[in-house]
């Protein structure tokens, strides 16, 4: 697991995997504003083949607006990024680590909304782990 990064993994298809998260997202105030098929668009462009990989672009809009007031630039590092791939036959879920990323934001209050996001990415992959 990458230091920016934590994770969980599930079973099932992707799919499911996919209706899983989003669902755990929604009790916890985030919504997906993007989603990115990456094994799909890879295909599409380059015609190469590789195992299902999704990208999700999580937002939870109180935050990202206190995010926003304290330093307008921070949105190049959003929305948080919730990553679906298939590893063999698991689904591995991983979370930007929030913390980790905006450290690089040296803005007072910042460190405390991070903190605030990854508590409540934690609880989504506490969610998925059950």
């Amino acid at each position: 697991m990458a230091s920016y990064t934590f994770s969980t993994t599930t079973d099932g298809p992707i799919e499911a995997a996919r209706e899983r998260v989003i669902t755990a997202l929604g009790d916890e105030g985030f919504g997906v504003l993007t989603e990115i098929d990456v094994a799909a668009t890879l295909k599409a462009k380059l015609g190469e083949d590789m195992p299902p990989y999704r990208i999700l672009g999580a937002c939870n809009p109180p935050l990202a607006h206190r995010a926003i007031s304290a330093e307008p630039a921070i949105g190049a590092l959003l929305p948080c990024n919730v990553v679906l791939r298939q590893d063999n036959d698991r689904i591995v879920i991983d979370f930007m680590d929030p913390e980790s990323v905006l450290t690089l934001v040296d803005r007072d209050g910042v460190a405390e909304i991070a903190a605030e996001v990854r508590s409540r990415l934690e609880r989504v992959r506490q969610a998925l782990s059950t």
